[in-house]
């Protein structure tokens, strides 16, 4: 605050021909530290790029995700907020005995972030293995089509009925 102040100050006093010059210096100091910047290497793109779901061309992996999955976010999204509630409700419930209240409420807060968390884990570990599920249902129905829509002519005999 205080150089901000003696900055301003230097500024009123200044002739307004030597204001420019400090301007300058600062724009040269910006541009150096542009160039210092522009050389430095950006974070190479690897294990993590990877984790996050995403491709090394940064297109979306392929495969089923959960989060873009309807039922599935909707369901995990519930799941965290009934169990975090839950956690905070049943720790503050036993710890009123044992307490204060300001401990009571610390505690219960502390129980809900970990229900919450846990739910969330736990609804992600269920829901990958339920899409997953749901992938290989589809494509057995698909195949069962396939095959009954290639049998059809094969029982007729080849050929059209009048």
């Amino acid at each position: 605050m205080a150089d901000a102040v003696a900055e301003t100050e230097d500024t009123l006093v200044q002739p307004p021909e030597a204001a420019p010059a400090k301007d300058a210096d600062a724009e040269a100091e910006a541009k150096a530290k542009a160039k210092a910047k522009a050389k430095k290497p950006s974070k190479p793109e690897g294990k993590k790029a990877a984790k996050k779901g995403k491709a090394q061309d940064g297109a979306p992996a392929a495969g089923p995700n959960v989060a873009e999955h309807p039922r599935a976010a909707r369901s995990i999204a519930l799941t965290k907020g009934w169990c975090g509630l839950a956690g905070f409700l049943i720790a503050g419930y036993l710890s009123l005995p044992t307490s204060t209240m300001v401990g009571v409420g610390l505690r219960a807060v502390a129980a809900g972030v970990v229900c919450y968390v846990a739910a969330w884990g736990a609804a992600v570990f269920v829901w990958r293995r339920l899409v997953v599920l749901e992938i290989k249902a589809r494509e057995q129905q698909l195949v069962d089509e396939l095959r009954a829509s290639h049998a059809a002519p094969a029982r007729s005999g080849g050929r059209d009925a009048p």
